[in-house]
């Protein structure tokens, strides 16, 4: 089985920054897509950024210049550097990572638990 644990929301000021890890332990042989999404009160979950294995990345328009997605994978570590936050970037975070278990199988994907990012103005 695989496991993921997030860490590093928290309550910031607007302005202000933050970083989000997400780390995978568990059977793991290779791990593809590595994702955050968020979610906030009465709306649906989105993309907000995501890497590729070889490293393309993809942002969300709206936090372009001000995100940026990271991974080690070493660690089987995906991380988010949040700086110029803004009070609509409060949601919760989720990570998500598409994780082959053995050689030859097919990636499944998995959800962190989700961590509260909270932006005050």
């Amino acid at each position: 089985q695989v496991q993921l644990v997030e860490s590093g929301g928290g309550l910031v000021q607007a302005g202000g920054s933050l970083r989000l890890s997400c780390a995978a332990s568990g059977r793991i042989f290779r791990i593809n897509n590595m994702g955050w999404y968020r979610q906030a009160p009465g709306k649906q979950r989105e993309l907000v950024a995501s890497i590729t294995s070889d490293g393309r990345l993809q942002y969300a328009d709206s936090v372009k210049g001000r995100f940026t997605i990271s991974r080690d994978n070493t660690k089987n570590t995906v991380y988010l550097q949040m700086n110029s936050l803004k009070s609509e970037d409060t949601a919760n975070y989720y990570c998500k990572l598409d994780i082959q278990s053995v050689w030859g199988s097919y990636a499944n994907e998995y959800w962190g638990q989700g961590t509260q990012v909270t932006v005050s103005s």
